[in-house]
């Protein structure tokens, strides 16, 4: 008797808003680096003055995400267009003490929070005296837990008043249609209040998740913590708070990425050409970490790409994780989801390895996928499709 096939593990249904257009939003108290960052990332001209609340209106801008794969495409094919990914990255204002009950700017600033599907929290570990800190010293433990609770606080407010409203709708008026709804408001009350928690380390059902993503609460977006250190500090590898930010991100937030770095220094790479920057580098032994963040912050909204490639284009597309080939498709034209006939798949390394499209296929390599194939990060696909004129080859 053949042995049963075994069965596909099924992805982890996602709390926030589906699609390929989300973004990361830059959150920490002030002075913490942000806006510092930000211009680092986009090389634009975002005010970082010395005072709380320099970045008033967020400031958004969208960053290619590295990648050596695509760098290879493009030096092989040398098409007429390159299209890298990009990860889009929002710089809000710094939060205060107190924001969820609008001290500072915060009512304003919570909700540019809300309308991110990520946050990068960056954290100050630096001690500058030139730069003031809003609570009068350094305590990255501290500003980190100011910011959960503000973040949580600002959950709690609006959990009550959509808890107090189901309550009007399901126990006085018997609407059982918003019974589902009732319950896991109700549970995610608890979780904000009596556990002190926040919604994204709950474990939660796929129908209690449709009604989490009615209200993309704050606590309930991954988090990347982002530990902003003096660039001596980050060139000697040490820090005296390190160890303490790790034991409490290991014991809030486990499994969390966290990344320590240094804006300063990234600050000074930027600017520096390509050979300067490489022998900035090896004078220090201190390597850049934007490439890792800016992954970090991709991976972590759950985005992955596929590769197009030509001699016209050259592009990476971007799709969610677990996206099926058809859907996939559709990214380049909704016809070719709707004719979808087939995908045909070249995976990156056995492009790299022998050399082109020809020699993948001699060697068995290139394979032909139907409508239930998941496309994985980093396929190169030729897509087959019925626009209803016949058989077309879509690629771009």
């Amino acid at each position: 008797m053949p042995p049963k096939k075994k069965e596909e593990a099924k992805p982890k249904t996602l709390i926030g808003r589906v699609g390929t257009n989300l973004k990361m939003g830059i959150v920490g108290l002030p002075n913490a680096g942000k806006s510092t960052f930000f211009n680092i990332l986009t090389k634009s001209s975002v005010p970082a003055e010395n005072f709380p609340f320099c970045t008033i209106n967020p400031n958004e801008s969208r960053v290619p995400v590295p990648d050596s794969r695509f760098d290879h495409l493009c030096e092989h094919y040398k098409p007429a267009s390159k299209q890298p990914a990009f990860l889009n990255v929002v710089d809000i204002a710094g939060l205060v003490k107190g924001a969820s009950e609008g001290q500072g700017l915060g009512n304003a600033f919570l909700s540019h929070i809300k309308a991110c599907d990520g946050i990068f929290h960056m954290v100050r570990l630096f001690d500058e005296v030139d730069i003031a800190h809003v609570e009068g010293n350094v305590d990255p433990v501290r500003d980190i837990e100011i910011i959960h609770d503000e973040l949580r606080l600002k959950d709690l407010e609006m959990c009550k008043k959509t808890a107090e409203d189901l309550e009007k709708k399901v126990v006085r008026g018997n609407d059982k249609a918003l019974k589902a709804d009732y319950e896991t408001i109700n549970k995610v009350l608890q979780t904000l209040s009596e556990e002190k928690g926040n919604v994204r380390f709950h474990e939660w059902n796929e129908k209690e998740i449709e009604v989490l993503n009615k209200h993309l609460f704050n606590t309930s977006k991954p988090m990347v913590y982002l530990l902003n250190m003096a660039e001596e500090d980050y060139v000697k590898k040490k820090n005296k708070w390190l160890g303490k930010v790790k034991q409490w991100i290991d014991e809030h937030d486990s499994g969390a990425t966290v990344i320590p770095f240094s804006a300063n220094y990234e600050y000074r790479l930027v600017d520096l050409s390509d050979e300067e920057r490489e022998k900035l580098i090896k004078e220090t032994g201190a390597p850049s970490c934007l490439e890792k963040i800016i992954l970090a912050g991709y991976r972590a909204l759950q985005l992955c790409y596929f590769f197009t490639a030509g001699e016209d284009e050259v592009k990476a597309w971007t799709i969610q994780v677990a996206t099926k080939a058809p859907q996939a498709a559709g990214r380049i034209h909704t016809d070719f989801e709707k004719g979808f006939v087939m995908a045909e798949v070249m995976k990156f390394d056995d492009f790299k390895e022998f050399g082109n499209e020809n020699a993948v296929k001699a060697e068995g390599k290139y394979r032909q996928q139907g409508k239930n194939y998941v496309v994985e990060d980093g396929d190169i696909i030729y897509f087959k499709t019925n626009t209803g004129g016949g058989l077309n080859a879509a690629k771009k």
